[in-house]
């Protein structure tokens, strides 16, 4: 069985290399060299240790469900892995294990935005959601639970639009006053009509099913500025996943913000009246660019009564969401505290007022 994964190696200790988000480097843990991206494609490719688009496909084992079967390229256990997984951790040695097969030809992305915040910061921002919450359930501050987060690159399509749109709408002015015993109100009603073109750069959509669309717009927007020609290197010490969605699919979500973009764009330009209503619009939208990248996001999911809580931090900006339960039981304990603790008071004012 072929190997199928990529790793990599500290040029000087030969210790497996991780990607640092906060020096956009790769620092060994051992040695503690670091070295920049141009250091390690050269030390790679000297390795032999690169994504070639004309490989052979690697004959993988499956498992019992299905699941492909790699070796570690570091200590030669076996790495479990469904379809959508790019890259994972050898649970022996917590090596990462690039898999090349899933990151070849149409699945190869064109963009990465590398991690700026380690897993140190994410632990911070999800921590300090917690702050002030005394009715918190205990899961969500479970050091064991907190220390499963994780970072993902996750599979996203951003698209470029040009927009041609035009609406009608009825506005309304209303003037209302009042002359002697008797209030006036006059309502002037107009139609009116804007037309324009837009160009949109980069509309995200979340290109895997794994992850909750909500999640994934909540966390927006991305700086894309932040873009890197992809390289299988940042992938070093996180977890990935390839697109299980469609171009052609996801652009209808791109469309669809696109042209609510053009439509409210058009609609607040009407200033001056009382109510504006948009009566009729129409667009023509041509889609001039789409490109597949990978975007950093740390996820961390806890369950607390059969129910699953997700949390997402964007790995670039540091854009934290989720959502923590109330415990009722603790919450029902802290009222009743209260209330003894006034009654007792009141009890202890009351005698004392008798004796005095």
């Amino acid at each position: 069985m072929s190997s199928g994964t990529l790793d990599h190696k500290c040029p000087n200790c030969s210790a497996t290399l991780k990607f640092n988000p906060h020096g956009q480097n790769w620092t060994c843990e051992y040695c503690r060299s670091a070295f920049n991206r141009e250091e390690i494609e050269a030390y790679e490719a000297k390795r032999g240790n690169v994504l070639e688009e004309t490989s052979e496909e690697v004959t993988l084992e499956k498992d019992a469900n299905g699941m492909d079967i790699y070796s570690c390229p570091n200590c030669g256990a076996q790495i479990v892995a469904d379809e959508n997984t790019t890259a994972t951790f050898c649970v022996y040695c917590r090596s990462t294990a690039i898999l090349k097969n899933k990151l070849v030809g149409e699945f190869n992305p064109a963009y990465v935005i590398p991690f700026q915040n380690t897993k140190e910061d994410a632990i911070k921002a999800f921590k300090s959601i917690g702050k002030g919450r005394p009715f918190m359930p205990k899961e969500f501050s479970s050091q064991k639970n907190i220390n499963e987060i994780k970072g993902v690159y996750i599979p996203f399509w951003i698209y470029d639009f040009h927009v041609n749109g035009s609406i009608e709408a009825d506005a309304k002015r209303v003037k209302t006053w009042t002359s002697g015993d008797y209030q006036y109100t006059k309502t002037d009603t107009y139609v009116v009509f804007r037309d324009g073109n837009m160009d949109y750069h980069r509309i995200p959509v979340d290109g895997s099913t794994h992850f909750a669309d909500d999640i994934m717009n909540s966390i927006e927007p991305f700086d894309y500025k932040g873009l890197e020609k992809f390289s299988h290197s940042y992938l070093s010490g996180f977890l990935a996943e390839k697109y299980d969605v469609e171009s052609k699919d996801a652009a209808v979500i791109a469309q669809e913000r696109a042209r609510n973009s053009t439509i409210n764009t058009l609609k607040s330009s009407i200033g001056g009246y009382t109510s504006v209503v948009v009566s009729r619009e129409s667009h023509q939208l041509e889609m001039l660019k789409d490109e597949y990248v990978l975007l950093p996001v740390w996820m961390l999911n806890i369950k607390y009564k059969d129910k699953i809580y997700p949390f997402a931090m964007n790995g670039q900006t540091g854009k934290m969401i989720g959502d923590i339960p109330l415990d009722k039981k603790k919450a029902i304990i802290w009222w009743i505290l209260i209330l003894v603790g006034t009654f007792l008071v009141c009890t202890v004012v009351w005698l004392i007022g008798g004796i005095l």
